[in-house]
């Protein structure tokens, strides 16, 4: 059927042969995905009238916050250290932690492919639920708290550093670890001397720019009393006390703009 629609086109070559050109499947990708957003369309109810009708009911919140109540700000210091205290505990927990994780989802240093699945499969779980269902569990284990908000960043930050951390390190040249081990070292040893100082900068770099985003996650976890700002932009958005959002909100935009460019110098300097 795809060959009489989208016949395959002929092509003469300068020996006089007739070869018969790849035929594109662009045209399948483009129905495959006309399909798709059609279902995506009628099982989110989107609509454009809706959209064009509304559209301008989120400008008028964003003016109810401008200006920013000054007044509230003596009351955000405090959780905002929170927040940035659980966001470094547990990035900096889960950068350390993920590295012997990643050592062993890494299918060049670690000869057993069960321990390999099995540490990509446990890895995949991790990346697969959600901050915010994280914190909400941990809550329930050790209660409400800002402890309970670093354990899921430390949970996040595993997943995701050491999910990189092991495409890094099976991509690395093996000659000097199979040296290393040819002079006697183990696995570990080699692995520690050969592998990991050629990884090191971006490991360190993806840290960073995970810490980066932990300070934007947390900032959410105080909705399900994992403690942090977002504690107070709770408060403030159940009150509708969008003067005071208005100011949470500025200084965490300040807060995440000052860590953003130290990380981002930190970076440069590390690549």
């Amino acid at each position: 059927m795809y060959d009489k629609i989208f016949p395959p086109k002929k092509i003469a070559l300068p020996n006089g042969k007739v070869v018969l050109e790849k035929r594109s499947r662009t045209p399948i990708i483009l129905v495959l995905l006309l399909i798709v957003t059609y279902i995506s369309v009628k099982f989110t109810g989107f609509s454009l009238t809706v959209l064009a009708d509304r559209w301008d009911e989120f400008f008028v919140i964003i003016l109810d916050m401008i200006p920013p109540q000054w007044d509230y700000t003596p009351y955000i210091w405090q959780p905002l250290l929170d927040t940035i205290k659980m966001s470094l505990l547990g990035s900096v927990l889960g950068s350390l932690a993920a590295i012997p994780i990643a050592y062993l989802a890494s299918a060049n240093v670690v000869k057993s492919k069960v321990i390999v699945a099995a540490t990509k499969v446990f890895l995949s779980i991790l990346r697969t639920m959600p901050t915010l269902v994280t914190a909400l569990i941990a809550t329930f284990i050790f209660g409400l708290g800002t402890f309970a908000g670093t354990i899921a960043i430390f949970i996040f930050t595993i997943a995701y550093v050491g999910k990189l951390l092991y495409e890094q390190i099976e991509n690395v040249s093996m000659g000097a670890f199979e040296a290393m081990e040819s002079l006697g070292m183990n696995r570990v040893q080699a692995f520690r001397y050969a592998i990991f100082p050629q990884v090191l900068p971006n490991y360190l770099s993806t840290s960073l720019f995970c810490f980066e985003g932990n300070v934007r996650y947390a900032a959410i976890l105080g909705y399900v009393g994992a403690g942090g700002i977002g504690l107070l932009l709770n408060e403030g958005l159940g009150w509708r006390d969008y003067a005071s959002v208005g100011m949470i909100l500025l200084m965490l935009v300040i807060t995440v703009f000052i860590i953003e460019r130290i990380s981002e110098h930190f970076r440069k300097r590390l690549i």
